[in-house]
């Protein structure tokens, strides 16, 4: 199908076609009235983007400073925790160095009674050879001579009336 030259629907186009600032006035009011529409709505409405941008804005800067504040806060809370967690740990190497301290002292006073239990040892053996000596000694001597001895010695200690009873026993 060819078209003709005389058919109306090809006379508006040709019409419309050779007329670009028709066309271009056409576009700009369609242009005007679609952004007056939107002035419109959004003035009946009461909702702009520039007031939700802000209410967001400000919404996410509420949000910052309460996330920095509580970011502060924990700051300053893990400070104390750590100064008191040095604290305690100064407190245990005190205890530790005074422990330290005091095994050292025991240590050396356990040096010096081993030291001491090992001297009166040596004194208890050699009173005990000096003893075992004494006794083996009195063992080699005669018991007949330390028997004669030992009596001897207290009857003619023993007063006045010891010779007088000798003479009464040879007469």
């Amino acid at each position: 199908m060819e078209a003709q030259p005389d058919h109306p629907r090809t006379n508006v186009l040709r019409r419309v076609g050779s007329q670009p600032v028709a066309l271009a006035a056409a576009a700009l009011v369609l242009v005007v009235l679609a952004a007056s529409s939107v002035g419109v709505w959004r003035a009946y409405t009461g909702n702009s983007p520039e007031q939700e941008r802000m209410t967001s804005l400000r919404l996410m800067q509420a949000r910052a400073t309460q996330a920095s504040e509580q970011l502060v806060e924990k700051t300053r809370s893990l400070e104390v925790s750590q100064q008191e967690s040095i604290d305690q740990l100064q407190a245990v190497q005190e205890q530790l160095q005074s422990l330290k301290r005091l095994v050292t002292a025991q240590q050396a006073d356990a040096k010096r009674l081993t030291e001491q239990v090992g001297g009166l040892t040596g004194a208890i053996d050699t009173l005990r050879q000096s003893f075992a000596s004494t006794q083996s000694s009195e063992a080699s001597d005669p018991p007949a001579a330390r028997k004669r001895s030992a009596r001897s010695e207290p009857r003619a200690g023993r007063g006045r009336y010891a010779g007088t009873h000798r003479k009464r026993g040879k007469s």
